[in-house]
Formats: structure tokens, sequence, C-alpha cells
């Protein structure tokens, strides 16, 4: 009986959260560019998991493009690898071509999708951290710590958000690890701003008040009761913002101040094609695969995010998710 009596009391609880899920499940199944978005993101994610079977590492850092040899001219989609040390590895044609100086475009479409899953959520998921941390103890406390920390955050705002990340990643020095950081510092205030303003909202709300009289520490309060009431603002710019700042990777590493050279970045390998845009007069379109391949990556994957974004807001908004 006491184990029947828990099945139903585990179910009864249960019952509000299954209900939530089916719900979201439907309105996403409601909205057929939703669905496009997660079909999109389910086809990247297959491609980062399976990575090293499309695309077979060839050195000892599996994200280092194979090149095949030193020739300044890209060469087209199917031709034949010329390096024997490629072909022990399973390497028989560049399948999407070469850029110049002869990176392989696939190797480095197929391993640059990791590359993009990791800056995206490494940078957003930091970014979320620092600005729950401060966001909400500012928006809780209020007075002059509010002051102090959002003071600091305009002091961010007043700089452009890409030339502060070029200062940054200047100033550290070029490389992945120095664009995530310079990213992550100029991400988080957007963040936090939108935060503190939800809690200063919530925190005026009856739950919140009772909590505070049956003897709820702070930290209980705005752990348990506040910050899961506050959050869903910023769950829905998160996955809006995820195609936005590989954008900005990808931007930064074409300006030279990311990967070093040969690292399956899509934004690099962007760069590379840069003098290929056009090909000889009689044919303009010669070398279309070196920047079209690579830009159909990035335009998909950020296609995807913003797709599953728009879903979110719609299931997640409350002010327009039941209409």
């Amino acid at each position: 009986m006491d184990s029947k009596r828990r099945v139903k009391e585990l179910k009864t609880g249960m019952a509000p959260a299954l209900r939530e899920l089916r719900f979201m499940i439907d309105r996403m199944n409601k909205s057929p560019l939703s669905m496009i978005g997660i079909t999109i993101l389910l086809f990247f994610g297959t491609i980062a998991l399976l990575a090293p079977m499309l695309a077979p590492p060839v050195g000892r850092d599996p994200y280092m493009i194979p090149r095949d040899g030193w020739a300044y001219t890209p060469v087209p989609p199917g031709t034949p690898v010329s390096l024997s040390t490629l072909l022990d590895k399973g390497w028989q044609t560049h399948l999407f071509g070469t850029t110049e100086t002869q990176f392989d475009i696939y190797y480095g479409c197929i391993w640059g999708t990791r590359t993009a899953f990791r800056v995206g959520f490494m940078v957003v998921g930091a970014a979320l951290a620092i600005s729950i941390l401060i966001g909400s103890i500012a928006g809780y406390y209020g007075g002059i710590i509010d002051e102090l920390m959002m003071r600091f955050t305009d002091i961010i705002f007043a700089f452009p958000g890409l030339i502060l990340a070029m200062a940054l990643v200047t100033a550290l020095g070029p490389s992945l690890d120095s664009v995530m950081f310079a990213l992550i510092l100029v991400g988080w205030p957007s963040y936090c701003r939108v935060l503190r303003a939800e809690i200063m909202r919530v925190r005026q709300e009856d739950f919140v008040e009772a909590a505070k009289a049956v003897g709820c520490s702070d930290f209980r309060v705005i752990l348990r009761h506040v910050i899961p009431n506050a959050i869903y603002p910023l769950l829905i710019m998160a996955s809006l913002d995820i195609g936005a700042i590989v954008l900005s990777a990808a931007a930064l590493s074409f300006l030279g101040l990311g990967a070093p050279m040969g690292y399956a970045d899509w934004g690099q390998m962007i760069a590379r094609s840069r003098n290929w845009i056009t090909g000889d007069p009689a044919n303009p379109y010669q070398y279309w695969y070196t920047f079209i391949i690579p830009g159909l990556f990035i335009f998909a994957f950020v296609l995807g995010w913003n797709l599953l974004g728009d879903a979110f807001r719609d299931i997640l908004d409350p002010t327009i998710r039941r209409k």
C-alpha cells in the first residue's frame, strides 16, 4: 500500500510538469518554422557527433585541417588527393575541393561544426552564469549594490560590441580561446540587465514575501523562488544569441584574430576564399566552392538557432504562449 501511495503521489506531483511538456511539444508541432529549426540543428548535431567517422583525423589535433601540398590555387571538388599520408588515412578525393594553399574544405566544414557548437555553447553558457550571479544580486537587493553593478555594465555598453571584442582579442593575443573570452566579456551585460529587470518584478510577488515570512534565507529565496520565475527571457535570448555569437566569432576569424591557420573554423575558411570570389574573366564562378560551401554551413547553422529561438519565445513568453 505504501508503494502504491508513493507512486500515486509521484504521478500527482509530476502531472503539472508533464502537462507543460505536452503543451510545449504541441506548440512546436504546430509551428513549421520551429520544426525546420530543430531539424537543421539535429542535422548539425549529427555531423558534430559523427565527425571522426565522416572526416577521419589525419594528425594529432583533429581540428587541424589536412593540407595536400602548398599550391596557391584552389582545386575543385572531386580532385584526387595527391599525398600518400592522406591516402593512408582513407582520404581519396577532396569532396568539396580545397582553399588556397590546399586546405581541405570538406574536413574544415565537418570539424568546423564542432567548433561552432563549442563557441556558441561556451560563450552563451559563461555569459549566462555571470549575468545570473550579478543580475540576481543587483535586482534582489537594489540600492547601492544595484547602482555599482549597473554602472559597471553601462561602461561595457558604452563600447560597440565587436570593436571591444577586437580590442580584447588583440590585447590577449589572437586565438580561439581569446575570441571566446572576449565575446563572454562583451555579451554578459545584456543578459544581466534583462534578468535584473525581471527579478525586480518577481521580488514583489506574494510568493516571495511568503517565503521570507516563513524564514527562508535570501539565498534560498533567490535560488528557489526568484530566479526560476525570472529566467525565461534569458533562455529565449540565449537561444537566439548562439547564432549571433557564431557569426561574431567567424567575423573575428575572418579578420585574422581567431583560430590559428589551418584550424577547422568556418570564418577562417571564408577568409581564405576572399581572393577567389571571382575567377578568370572567361569563368568568373570558377572558384565558387571556396566561399559558397563554408558560407552555406554558417548560414544554415545560424538560421537553425534563430528559428529555434523564435519557437522558444512562443513557448516560454507568458504574454503570447497561450494565444
